[in-house]
């Protein structure tokens, strides 16, 4: 709902209408608030070095392996970004890597045995930030939530490529 005002002028009562609503603060609020409620859960079941900012890389690393450069397709990052987050997540024993076969120019991405570990630990992490949802809004609703996120996003994605 939106009030005519001048068009020139800022009208702090419709800007935060407009900001309690808005999908990119709401999406922001909720990451942060997850992050801060599973990362220290997670340095202390022993991964200390961890930043969830790791998962964007480490969730999308498949069981038969990842080359470098799906692995940043995937990510939405460059080559060379994608190059440096490797290094790291392998210096920090979540991934290792192998010669490409089929391709000597380039390696293939693995969890090892710590970034398995670390995705157990996290569905448990994430269950418990779950269950603390279901409180607030109800199983039904949050499942309702989630499919529709589900939905949109495969769909923008499809019109992506």
């Amino acid at each position: 709902m939106f009030v005519e005002t001048d068009k020139n002028s800022f009208d702090f009562d419709q800007y935060r209408v407009i900001r309690e609503r808005s999908l990119g603060r709401l999406f922001w609020r909720l990451k942060r608030y997850t992050s801060n409620l599973i990362e220290p859960k997670l340095h202390a079941l022993g991964y200390k070095d961890f930043k969830m900012s790791y998962l964007m890389f480490l969730s999308n690393i498949e069981e038969g392996g990842t080359t470098n450069n799906e692995l940043a397709k995937r990510a939405c990052v460059t080559k060379q970004m994608m190059s440096k987050i490797v290094g790291l997540l392998e210096s920090e024993g979540y991934i290792y890597i192998q010669k490409n076969p089929t391709d000597s120019r380039s390696n293939i991405i693995f969890l090892n045995d710590r970034g398995k570990e670390l995705f157990i630990s996290l569905k448990g992490c994430m269950e418990e930030a779950r269950d603390k949802f279901d409180v607030i809004v109800g199983h039904d609703r949050m499942e309702l939530v989630l499919d529709t996120l589900v939905e949109l996003t495969n769909k923008l994605e499809s019109e992506e490529q």
